[in-house]
């Protein structure tokens, strides 16, 4: 990678230094765990980049994970396997990592039902899933860079239960490959610390391995499509972020899957430039944290999920009418379909519009959907608040410091 600030895709697609269609690099070798990105005087940042590179890992991960005689393949086998024997099945990771596990976990219980086994694959938080291991069945980490140690404990304690362990990560040559019965690689690792390849590259196995369980595997095109379409229409997002970068802090929402975008959105924002902002199902926010609320508030609420969606739209709905009435600032990342019903004045702050997929799984479609707007929305926000976020905060030594304490 250059160390000298340059264009990025989002900002000038063909611009030869920086390919977005070329394969992103993969681990170390011999493995190291990943050193602090290069400084860049301003943006576009590797952030950038790395979401301008996703429509084209799309593709080359759906081709490499599709192989019938591949990792995923096995692993997907093992999904089949536990749920046929009605074992656990649990999906778990730490940070981005753990939406990850909670997008796999969404897609996978969708895919058994599909195929007509159904089960439920549940997702766990890494420390809760080491404290109490589950007996038997089938435990999956995620860890982008596949050394996180949370995640390892917790793969070490389901396997001393006599569980099956799978991982997916970048590279085989990774330390939790050494804890794991079955190791998906996705052989791309994201070049800056602000997680963005390292979110969607699970979610994309996800998305692989439901094909392989339910024999529907997704429309690569139509993942392809959805990706760019978001990374490349920065403009609603720039509205959204200028309205919303002087608040003291934001409430993200979501329902169903919407709420693993919800979660990953307000981490982002949060490392990317370092506005407090939390995560909340809709109904939740509608029972005790409106007191909490005023003008200097924002609040982005998700509706994407296409599974009981007028049920989840009625709620939303009424939490737009209540913000309003607060006075907060709201914004929407929203299905396309819905934004005639949602009227102008109930989203001060603008709104970003994911276009609607009925070829992909429902899952499937709000998570990639809604994957690279709620990337280029945290970009954006770090734009207008002066931050680089390529460094989660690490260039200042206290915050690097503090990692260092928490261990």
């Amino acid at each position: 990678m250059c160390h000298e600030p340059i264009i990025g895709a989002m900002d000038m697609p063909n611009d030869p230094r920086f390919p977005p269609d070329s394969p992103l690099p993969g681990a170390p070798d011999p493995w190291a765990a990943s050193s602090a990105p290069p400084v860049r005087s301003g943006p576009p940042y590797l952030m950038d980049e790395m979401i301008a590179a996703e429509p084209a890992l799309a593709e080359r991960l759906f081709w490499l994970l599709g192989r019938a005689d591949g990792a995923a393949s096995r692993l997907a086998a093992e999904v089949k396997a536990a749920a046929a024997a009605g074992a656990p099945i649990v999906v778990t990771g730490c940070g981005t990592s753990e939406h990850g596990a909670m997008a796999i976990a969404a897609i996978l219980t969708d895919a058994l039902r599909t195929a007509g086994r159904p089960a439920s694959v549940t997702a766990a938080q890494a420390f809760e899933a080491a404290l109490d291991p589950q007996d038997g069945g089938l435990l999956i980490g995620v860890s982008h860079e596949g050394g996180t140690a949370a995640t390892l404990r917790a793969m070490d304690a389901a396997r001393a239960r006599g569980a099956r362990v799978g991982l997916i990560t970048v590279s085989e040559r990774a330390p939790g490959a050494a804890h794991a019965d079955v190791v998906v690689a996705t052989g791309e690792q994201d070049q800056s610390w602000c997680h963005t390849v390292g979110y969607l590259s699970p979610v994309l196995a996800g998305a692989a391995l439901g094909g392989l369980v339910s024999g529907i595997p997704p429309e690569v095109g139509v993942v392809r499509d959805l990706l760019f379409e978001g990374a490349n229409r920065p403009d609603a997002a720039e509205s959204l972020a200028a309205a919303l970068a002087g608040a003291d802090r934001l409430l993200v929402v979501g329902s169903g899957v919407d709420l693993v975008s919800a979660r990953e959105l307000a981490l982002k924002i949060e490392e990317a430039c370092y506005l407090p902002a939390s995560a909340h199902d809709i109904e939740t926010v509608l029972h005790g944290h409106l007191p909490a609320t005023d003008a200097r508030t924002g609040m982005i609420i998700i509706v994407a999920d296409p599974l009981r969606r007028n049920e989840r739209w009625e709620r939303a709905l009424g939490l737009f009418r209540a913000a309003g009435r607060i006075g907060i600032r709201s914004g929407a990342i929203l299905a396309a379909g819905m934004s005639w019903a949602l009227p102008p004045e109930l989203t001060p702050a603008g709104r970003i519009l994911v276009q609607e997929a009925p070829d992909l799984r429902g899952p499937v479609a709000a998570l990639v959907g809604t994957a690279t707007p709620l990337q280029v929305l945290a970009s954006r926000l770090a734009r207008a608040r002066g931050a680089n976020p390529d460094l989660i905060r690490f260039d200042d030594t206290t915050y690097l410091e503090a990692s260092r304490l928490a261990g």
